[in-house]
């Protein structure tokens, strides 16, 4: 007969002195430690009760005074009986009602996302939700907070389960026929419409990674282009403050300086990179390669041009992004507007302000190369036209919200940042494969036999499980609640 599983004792809030700590135990003993070090707490709690009690040390002294709640299982976060204490956010306390918890020889320390790995084993979640709270205890930014809230509330979990359960329905028909002909006969009638369906399906979900992935880190944006292009001013601008520095001697960016901003709730890395220029310094030489090098990781790059520049400039420039989506900017336009009479001095917007995005010309997204059109638009005598680009100034703030906008709509299109499924990178790897069993199945149908089209279904049913957790190995289990912190 197998003992009963260790009780969980472990605190829920930071090491750090605050308000309130939290002290979580959370398994059969829970009850009783909970009452080694609160007395005076009834034999049998009224769960979800609050009482009021003393904490005391083990000679009996008080420590301190707090609330004292008892959740019965299975109605707990873990689905195990669960106590917690909440006492004042001393580190010192807490790690003396630890140490008093963890004398119980029925009770150990628990290890990253231990209480949710039980809530996960005790049915209280799948592994969809489990992953969700430790995206939302990392989530940095509003989108990343509500994308991961939707998480654990079941929306992904219900994603996955309408495509899990036809899945499973279709296998077993699949088998049922291979094994039982007779019984089981005409189960796999219109088979081939419905791996197409359930292959439609996994690609809809996939299709999202790209944008899971945005919310999940935040995109990465870099500003580049040649010397005294307005990059650092434009970089600053769009900061609200003046982290880069900036002066009228070329080269003045040296190394690839890194700043975060959230913009309609999206958390942006933004990169002001060294200045593209032939003939550079030995050490701005080593900056404009670490420019070249951040161009091929980024999600959007920002070519900034200055007031003139040479058709061939300009594509050699466009294809120093190599795969990345370019995005046009004629830089310095109150420069280029003084240069054509207007005045070129206009007064400066209130700080982290630009004009109207629906007064300045729309933002042209172009490919490492230029279209004929586009070409139109450099002309060879060196005098730039932005016919396609977004006309901006960080100096006096001129286009910058326009910029902003053309930005996020290039990094996400339409729909809310928030709004979507937050996928992960395991998560992509495992409906990837989803995807490619069901192509093959798709294809089995047509050219191949029953048993390799169950058997096709069956991988696919097997790798969706590992989003799900239905068919998840100790090891990733481990490799998942790694990640977790301490306490959650």
């Amino acid at each position: 007969m197998s003992s009963p599983p260790a009780t969980l004792a472990a605190l829920a809030t930071a090491p750090a002195a605050g308000a309130v700590g939290i002290l979580r135990l959370s398994g059969p003993a829970a009850l009783e430690v909970g009452r080694l070090l609160a007395p005076g707490v009834p034999a049998s709690p009224t769960p979800r009760h609050a009482y009021l009690a003393s904490f005391v040390d083990g000679s009996g002294s008080v420590l301190d005074e707090g609330l004292f709640l008892f959740f019965r299982a299975p109605h707990s976060f873990t689905g195990e009986d669960v106590v917690e204490l909440q006492a004042h956010g001393s580190p010192r306390l807490l790690r003396m009602l630890l140490a008093r918890a963890l004398e119980h020889p029925a009770v150990r320390p628990a290890g990253p996302g231990e209480f949710t790995r039980r809530a996960f084993l005790h049915g209280r979640m799948d592994l969809t939700r489990a992953e969700a709270v430790a995206d939302l205890v990392a989530a940095d930014s509003e989108a990343a907070v509500r994308a991961a809230a939707a998480g654990l509330a079941g929306a992904l979990a219900a994603r996955v389960r309408a495509l899990e359960e036809p899945l499973r329905s279709l296998h077993a028909d699949l088998e049922g026929v291979l094994n039982f002909p007779e019984e089981a006969e005409g189960a796999d009638e219109g088979a081939h419409a419905r791996v197409s369906a359930l292959r439609a399906s996994a690609d809809s979900l996939l299709a999202e990674v790209g944008r899971g992935r945005l919310v999940r880190r935040g995109a990465r944006v870099a500003l580049y282009g040649p010397v005294n292009a307005g990059k650092s001013t434009l970089f600053n601008r769009l900061l609200g403050e003046a982290r880069a520095l900036v002066d009228e001697e070329p080269g003045t960016t040296r190394d690839v300086l890194e700043a975060r901003v959230e913009w309609d709730g999206l958390g942006v890395v933004l990169l002001d990179t060294a200045g593209l220029r032939e003939a550079p310094g030995r050490v701005e030489a080593l900056g404009i390669a670490r420019t070249r090098e951040v161009l091929g990781s980024v999600d959007l790059a920002v070519l900034v041009l200055p007031p003139e520049v040479s058709e061939g400039e300009a594509q050699r420039w466009l294809r120093d992004a190599g795969a990345t989506p370019v995005l046009l900017v004629a830089g310095k336009c109150d420069v280029r507007g003084a240069r054509d009479g207007a005045d070129p001095h206009p007064d400066p917007l209130p700080e982290g302000e630009g004009i109207d995005s629906g007064s300045t010309r729309d933002a042209g997204t172009l490919t490492p190369s230029l279209s004929r059109g586009e070409r139109g638009n450099v002309r060879g005598s060196g005098d730039f036209v932005a016919g396609s680009a977004l006309a901006v100034s960080g100096l006096t703030g001129e286009g910058v919200e326009g910029l902003r906008s053309a930005m996020l709509s290039r990094l996400w299109g339409g729909g809310a940042p928030s709004a979507v499924a937050l996928v992960s990178e395991r998560h992509a790897d495992a409906l990837r494969r989803t995807a490619e069993a069901l192509s093959r199945a798709e294809s089995a149908c047509r050219f191949s036999t029953l048993e390799v089209v169950s058997g096709e279904v069956g991988l696919a049913l097997e790798s969706l499980g590992e989003v799900s957790g239905t068919s998840a190995s100790e090891a990733l289990l481990d490799a998942i609640f790694q990640r977790f912190c301490i306490g959650k």
